[in-house]
């Protein structure tokens, strides 16, 4: 049973950083299983949901409507409506407006579409008391994107797999500042992984994190900045530069073209070609 109506929700969808991404192998099923640490940044976006009059004419039991940077694609496509459908298919929710304002570059990888869809399902789970737990609201982010599940809890986690098996961890980074850099080039994912050697590092990404992290620079590694560095060497300019700035550690966010560095103390960190933005962590 529905409760009674409310007016709006509202929620932040945050984004995140991998710190270290190891493809370690290729599966049968011509994915990767790789090896990971999701990291959560407070870059957001924002969703709003609010019922739909029973009168409204639209076509969709979900209408979304799109807000700042700018998302490619159809918004009936759209992560944020396919959670809708998702938990529709399995619970009594009525038909609603939705709108997701963009604070989170697209394609950068960092989260953003994966964190809009786990929000969807949380924000249902919250407006309509639909009583799901967290590991069923997991499920449901898993059915549409291999990180959607992490962004449902967004807490340091170590990820396995495709990046759905997550185990929490203990990591602490407060106090830390990061820059986060934007160039804005377009690194397909499935052109990122055909690029790819899988191994096994030496040592887990999950045990580097838990040291000092000034040890990381020599340890941790993302596989691959090596084939996208080689194909956009401006990428590579672009970590060069945040450790001239004196970054303690700068890496390429998941398949990127983000890259991010890490400061003790407030970075001096400018550039008039790239969108960036500067975090406490």
């Amino acid at each position: 049973m529905i409760m009674p109506y409310f007016c709006n929700m509202i929620t932040y969808p945050i984004a995140k950083i991998n710190l270290g991404l190891n493809i370690v192998e290729r599966r049968p099923d011509g994915y990767h299983n790789l090896e990971t640490v999701f990291y959560p940044i407070p870059l957001k976006d924002a969703l709003e949901i609010c019922p739909m009059d029973e009168g409204f004419p639209a076509e969709t039991s979900c209408d979304l409507k799109v807000s700042g940077i700018a998302v490619a694609g159809n918004e009936q496509d759209n992560l944020v409506v396919r959670a809708y459908h998702a938990v529709a298919r399995h619970h009594a929710v009525p038909r609603v407006h939705a709108h997701l304002h963009k604070g989170i570059p697209t394609q950068a990888g960092m989260g953003g579409g994966s964190s809009d869809c786990a929000a969807m399902i949380t924000l249902l789970n919250k407006a309509f008391h639909l009583g799901m737990t967290t590991e069923e609201m997991e499920r449901y982010a898993a059915q549409l994107g291999a990180d959607c599940p992490f962004f449902v809890t967004g807490k340091p986690a170590y990820a396995e797999g495709i990046g759905e098996r997550l185990h929490p961890i203990s990591l602490d980074l407060h106090g830390w500042h990061a820059v986060i850099v934007h160039p804005g080039i377009p690194v397909p994912t499935k052109e990122a992984f055909a690029l790819v050697k899988p191994r096994r590092p030496a040592k887990n990404c999950a045990d580097i994190v838990m040291q000092p992290v000034e040890t990381w620079r020599n340890e941790l590694v993302n596989d691959f900045e090596e084939s996208v560095f080689s194909r956009h060497p401006e990428l590579g300019d672009i970590k060069r530069r945040l450790y001239d700035c004196g970054a303690t550690y700068a890496a390429m966010s998941g398949s990127g073209s983000s890259l991010f560095g890490l400061w003790r103390q407030k970075p001096v960190f400018q550039s008039d070609r790239y969108r960036t933005w500067d975090v406490e962590l």
